[in-house]
């Protein structure tokens, strides 16, 4: 699983902001886990999307190299980070009934500030070298005089510190996931089920639906693990190209069919009448 810069995901159906926000795009540095928050609306077109990743990512952080988003089977352990502030917002805004945009900003300052186990730091301490004051505490943190050359030491010791402690946590996550993992690899014209949760993206959800859908044809192989699909029309905005944890392999089966009998109509069938 090798190292990406920057991941993304997107918090829906919060109460309707008074600025019209009603989600929260979440974007995170995979080096440093150092997030930032992002208040938008689900009906923002692309263009309007990338204009606020140029102005409060691209600004302050340069443009990644690579991207995950939440859909990304690399997309794992931040996770449960970004779940933990989505509650908290979720009790302000549901408990509360508070103008909840309001929080977002000590939301994302807490969430960077707070001791992360695959660091062995906060996002803060691995981003600036040392650990932010709390809004509620003004007190001088201690820190060392650090000059010169003795900061690029500082500095270079750091960042594999960090590269260490992530490649342990990824090792680690790889391990729990092996033995759950199967090996499965599709032929092209093969019918395999989609995921139901790529389906839910797009409004057809449900507590009792299933979780695989269909069958499609398996167009191409895209790598040992990433398939295209063929997918129909009213799929067209989904795209096509899905990862093998996505997708179930669908065993033909001839009583699967159902064979429609045909029915001989007479045109001048005689029947009583009867009153109704």
């Amino acid at each position: 699983m090798e190292m990406v810069e920057s991941l993304w995901i997107l918090f829906r159906d919060f109460h309707l902001s008074p600025s019209k926000k009603d989600s929260i795009w979440v974007i995170v540095d995979r080096f440093t886990k150092t997030a930032h928050f992002l208040l938008v609306n689900t009906t923002y077109s692309l263009e309007i999307l990338v204009e606020l990743y140029i102005a409060d990512i691209v600004r302050l952080h340069r443009i990644p190299s690579s991207i995950v988003s939440y859909w990304d089977l690399r997309f794992t352990s931040v996770e449960k980070g970004y779940l933990s502030a989505r509650g908290y917002v979720n009790e302000l805004c549901n408990s509360l009934w508070i103008n909840w945009e309001k929080y977002i900003p000590q939301v994302e300052f807490t969430y960077n500030n707070s001791y992360y186990a695959s660091l062995k730091m906060s996002p803060f301490e691995a981003l600036y070298g040392r650990r932010c004051r709390m809004l509620t505490c003004w007190i001088e943190l201690s820190k060392r005089n650090v000059m010169g050359l003795d900061l690029i030491h500082d500095t270079e010791e750091k960042a594999v510190t960090i590269q260490n402690h992530l490649k342990t946590a990824q090792d680690r996550q790889k391990a729990y996931t092996d033995l759950k993992r199967k090996e499965t690899s599709f032929e092209i014209e093969d019918k395999v089920f989609l995921h139901e949760k790529i389906i839910i993206r797009f409004g057809q959800k449900g507590k009792l639906s299933p979780r695989f859908v269909r069958p499609y044809e398996v167009l191409d192989k895209v790598s040992l693990v990433v398939y295209r699909l063929a997918l129909p029309r009213k799929l067209s905005k989904i795209h096509n190209v899905f990862h093998v944890s996505m997708l179930q392999r669908y065993r033909s089966n001839p009583s699967h069919v159902v064979q429609i009998k045909e029915l001989d109509v007479e045109a001048n069938l005689p029947y009583d009448e009867e009153p109704v």
